[in-house]
């Protein structure tokens, strides 16, 4: 089968999903251009999930994709809570932030049934998920209503996981490759490669299509990928700059430095690890600290120093989230950036 079919779109061109950093417009924007437009929706509630996926119903009649993450919460470790925030203590003197004023909380929330009560009723095209596939019940849910479900892996082990445990499709995701890393069977970072290794090791071990994802931003490195065996490529990095990309400034002026080809993966924004520009978080805590909460409690007390920071005009703390592959990012419309990859 045609991957065009088998996700009902144009152009094999996906646009990951971008929690942070892009809504419904960019979606939207990205399937009007022959595209398959994906909302990140973890960080979204009840209200803000429905909002959302109306707005693209309401836009555009094209298949588009919801993603979602499916990490098990870990239990609330208050002494590591607190180690974390001695750990910041230094920020919080420097921002006037008592850190008794901040409150636990977990910030992203997994997949699970309510979840999927807000949107059974529009049926989406696609649905991909975040380290890992929700549990098998869940998962028989969104397959009933017809959807196409992707999910990421990092190395060929969790590629086989995923085909063995229902997933239509996989991402291979790349080293190099902004955000969030898809990997759950391991956090050992010496399993993560480059994209052109993992992916053709990937579709030589699996009968189901694979996306090459991570550090693709130019038509030469999409026609690579089909050359390697992809059927079709995310694409993330490339699209911080759109018209329709909701990066902050502060975000954007850090993609369009010197700095930006500085980047690392590492755990102080979130508890798991991510790929984002180096600034003073990373420098001065990270890249990977032992002491950071696991995901994602990290987030609670950094977001409050991030605030302050950003309200001053600085992005010390804020994350940076960027690919290996910053040359790619163009201040052009998403449909403008699409026909230049095709």
């Amino acid at each position: 089968m045609s991957i065009l079919n088998f996700f009902g779109v144009q152009h094999p061109i996906i646009q990951a999903p971008m929690a942070g950093v892009q809504d419904s417009r960019m979606a939207i924007a990205v399937c009007d251009a022959g595209g398959l437009g994906s909302v990140p929706c973890a960080m979204l509630d009840a209200g803000q999930l429905q909002s959302e996926i109306q707005q693209v119903k309401a836009a555009t009649s094209n298949p588009f994709n919801l993603n979602f993450f499916c990490h098990t919460t870990p239990e609330f470790d208050s002494g590591r809570e607190q180690q974390w925030r001695q750990l910041l203590s230094p920020y919080f003197s420097q921002y006037n932030i008592k850190p008794e004023s901040i409150t636990d909380g977990r910030g992203r929330s997994p997949f699970t049934h309510s979840i999927a009560d807000v949107i059974e009723p529009f049926r989406p095209a696609v649905v991909s998920f975040h380290f890992g596939l929700p549990e098998r019940d869940l998962l028989n849910r969104v397959k009933a209503w017809g959807a196409t479900v992707l999910s990421t892996a990092t190395t060929v082990r969790e590629a086989l996981w995923l085909e063995a445990n229902g997933a239509d499709a996989i991402i291979a995701q790349g080293l190099e490759a902004g955000g969030h890393r898809g990997m759950f069977l391991s956090d050992d970072l010496s399993t993560q490669v480059g994209t052109f290794a993992l992916l053709p090791q990937i579709v030589e071990v699996v009968e189901v299509p694979v996306v090459a994802a991570g550090g693709i931003s130019h038509k030469g490195g999409v026609q690579a990928a089909f050359a390697l065996g992809a059927a079709a490529v995310q694409i993330g990095t490339a699209f911080l700059l759109c018209d329709e990309a909701g990066t902050s400034q502060l975000h954007r002026n850090a993609i369009k430095s010197d700095d930006a080809v500085h980047s690392v993966i590492t755990n102080v924004f979130s508890g798991r690890p991510a790929r984002g520009i180096i600034n003073r978080a990373i420098r001065e805590i990270g890249p990977n600290n032992s002491a950071v909460p696991d995901f994602p409690f990290a987030a609670v007390a950094m977001t409050e120093i991030r605030n302050k920071a950003e309200a001053a005009g600085s992005s010390d703390f804020s994350p940076l989230w960027c690919g290996q592959n910053p040359a790619g990012c163009r201040e052009v419309s998403a449909r403008e950036l699409i026909q230049g990859l095709i």
